[in-house]
């Protein structure tokens, strides 16, 4: 990557919080001012934590902003916490939802310089955070129980920041490494992870990684043909659509007449994302062990390449009108200023989160399912097509997947204390990865990892210390997801209840796929039968009497929450007036005890009056503690 101008540097957006002086010691080190270094720089500083984040580009916002990917992917109905505030500022900025529909790969498509402003705006807001720009990091190391990072700033200044805390938010998990963190690059063996699509061997093969281009309509008659790139192959865009020049095309489910191939990331104010996988600007390199100097070789590569396809666009498909844009990007070739990296360093974390758990998170042997901070609901997909040799690699083009909780636990490493992981570095497995690399899943990443380093350093504990039901907690009280429900909003007051009561595994969720997404339901308004009541018998260590596919009555169910209320010491007189009042407080009908309880109904009731979530903590693998 070509080095900014100082010029272009001063004049991007630094808020004043931004420019202000490194203290010699802060709380919490964010390292990477990415998609989750921004969240995690954000939650912490809400909740009182004294926060840095370093920042090696002029800009913050990452994959979402510096890499231009402003397409997000997955997660449009279930806009919570830090993801939804986002959301709800581009909708604000625009003019509403419907003004962020602008082309055909997303529901949410935005300017990257707009979301960088938000951004700006959304840290700006923070008095206990500061981001420095343009800082890169050196080296990290302990000392004397605090963490001690080398970083070298703009002028090439070095200095060091001392800190209780780091998060690891950069791209490619370089902080993890310094650190002494264990981690995988590749694909696992099918022998190591149990997935039975991963391959046979293990690789270190990982997913193309794309330059963006951002394109804007100049006008009908205007010629903005940018020079013929060096190294430029026709061969290699020809069968990015439907065209003449394109007689043996490899993926022709995939491809489009140009017109409509074209719109694909079209963006407000006649501008588009280039970032097109099929015979596009996907660019096969792996830089995750290079040095700065190596990558910056690998990076130049991929810039020429991206320049290519936009060369190919104007030259052989008549898009001669759209011209980089050049009101987005500070970069001397208007191209975006980072590549974006879909896979990295994935470290050996307290739990590895893998495509079983995933798909069948009722039939592990750990509940991970009660230890979740984020969700998704995107499938698997990876990106391998400029690979030589891509045939012998699984076909992970969006495979099919229930959208999912990512377990807390995935963020923390085995083997270092008081350094929590984010982005695409966490304990997940490669195939895994393909879903959890996400935009909305990585912000949710960042929330969660400056919740729980907030936690650590309140409470003086180890990050492995705390518990998972705090770190939940401090979500759910930020309008976050822990489990993907889409019954009702966050906004709604059975939201809540139906969270607490899915993470203790009292009720199971179904889960289907739909399109591109994939859809998680409590089904609120379907009866509760009596399987699902006798867990609740099991869980107070009763016997449970009711027959496996029965439907149970609300005079039923209040009888079983009084006998477990009275196995904890609870007083029970008051509870079938609790149950007549939430029914309202809800708005679950009408209350009658001769009717047939819905789980709705229930859920609320259960998680008022017994309150199993907060009073069963449970471990990092999900079960139960005591």
């Amino acid at each position: 990557m070509k080095k900014i101008p100082l010029a272009l540097v001063a004049s991007a957006l630094i808020s004043s919080a931004a420019s202000a002086a490194v203290p010699e010691a802060i709380d919490l080190l964010v390292v990477g001012g990415g998609a989750s270094g921004v969240t995690a720089g954000i939650q912490a500083a809400r909740m009182g934590t004294n926060t840095l984040v370093i920042e090696e580009q002029p800009w913050i916002g990452g994959m979402l902003t510096s890499a231009g990917v402003c397409c997000t992917d997955g997660n449009y109905r279930m806009r919570g916490g830090l993801w939804g505030e986002f959301l709800n500022n581009l909708a604000s900025h625009y003019g509403g939802f419907e003004a962020l529909k602008t082309g055909w790969v997303s529901n949410v498509q935005f300017e990257p310089s707009v979301g960088q402003q938000i951004f700006r705006d959304m840290v700006g807001a923070e008095k206990n955070l500061q981001v420095e720009n343009n800082v890169q990091i050196v080296s990290i190391g302990r000392d004397r129980g605090r963490w001690v990072a080398t970083v070298r700033d703009a002028d090439g200044k070095l200095k060091n920041i001392e800190a209780r805390m780091v998060i690891d938010a950069t791209e490619l998990g370089d902080v993890a490494k310094m650190a002494g963190v264990k981690y995988d690059i590749g694909m696992e063996s099918r022998a190591v992870t149990g997935e039975d699509i991963a391959p046979e061997d293990a690789n270190g093969i990982i997913q193309d990684l794309t330059w963006v281009a951002v394109l804007k309509d100049y006008g009908k008659d205007k010629d903005m043909t940018i020079e013929c790139p060096e190294g430029y192959n026709r061969e290699d865009y020809v069968c990015c659509s439907f065209n003449d020049l394109c007689t043996d095309p490899k993926e022709p489910a995939r491809m489009r007449v140009p017109d409509v191939m074209i719109t694909y990331g079209k963006l407000p104010n006649d501008k588009y994302m280039i970032n097109w996988p099929v015979s596009g600007n996907d660019y096969y390199t792996n830089v995750i062990e290079l040095d700065r100097e190596q990558r910056e070789v690998e990076f130049a590569k991929a810039r020429e390449f991206t320049k290519g396809f936009v060369y190919f666009l104007q030259k052989e498909l008549g898009f001669k009108n759209l011209g980089l844009a050049d009101d987005e990007f500070p970069t001397d070739d208007k191209l975006a200023l980072i590549p974006y990296h879909r896979e990295s360093r994935r470290i050996h974390g307290l739990v590895r989160f893998d495509l079983n758990d995933m798909a069948q998170l009722y039939d592990q042997p750990d509940a991970l399912y009660r230890t979740t901070i984020a969700v998704g609901d995107y499938p698997v997909d990876h990106h391998h097509a400029r690979y030589t040799g891509p045939e012998s690699l699984p076909d992970l083009h969006f495979h099919p997947v229930p959208s999912f909780g990512l377990p807390m636990g995935t963020l923390i490493p085995q083997d270092v204390d008081n350094l929590i992981v984010a982005e695409k570095s966490i304990s997940v497995s490669n195939i895994v990865n393909g879903a959890t690399r996400l935009q909305p899943v990585v912000l949710q990443i960042g929330q969660a990892a400056g919740a729980l380093a907030s936690l650590a350093l309140a409470q003086g504990k180890n990050v492995k210390d705390v518990t998972v039901r705090d770190v939940q907690r401090v979500i759910l009280d930020a309008g976050g997801y822990i489990l993907p429900y889409l019954d009702v909003a966050p906004s709604h007051s059975l939201f809540r209840p139906l969270q607490r009561i899915g993470a203790t595994g009292l009720l199971h969720s179904t889960s289907k796929q739909v399109d591109w997404s994939n859809q998680t339901w409590m089904n609120i308004n379907d009866p509760l039968i009596g399987s699902e009541l006798n867990r609740l018998y099991e869980f107070y260590n009763m016997d449970y009497p009711y027959a496996a596919d029965a439907n149970i009555k609300v005079a039923d169910a209040v009888a079983a929450v009084k006998a477990a209320a009275a196995t904890k010491g609870i007083d029970t007189a008051e509870i079938e007036k609790t149950a007549r009042q939430l029914w309202k407080k809800h708005d679950l009908g009408k209350f009658n005890k001769k009717a047939v309880i819905t789980r709705g109904q229930y859920a609320a009731l259960v998680d008022e009056v017994l309150d199993p979530f907060d009073t069963r903590e449970v471990t990092i693998d999900g079960l139960f503690e005591n």
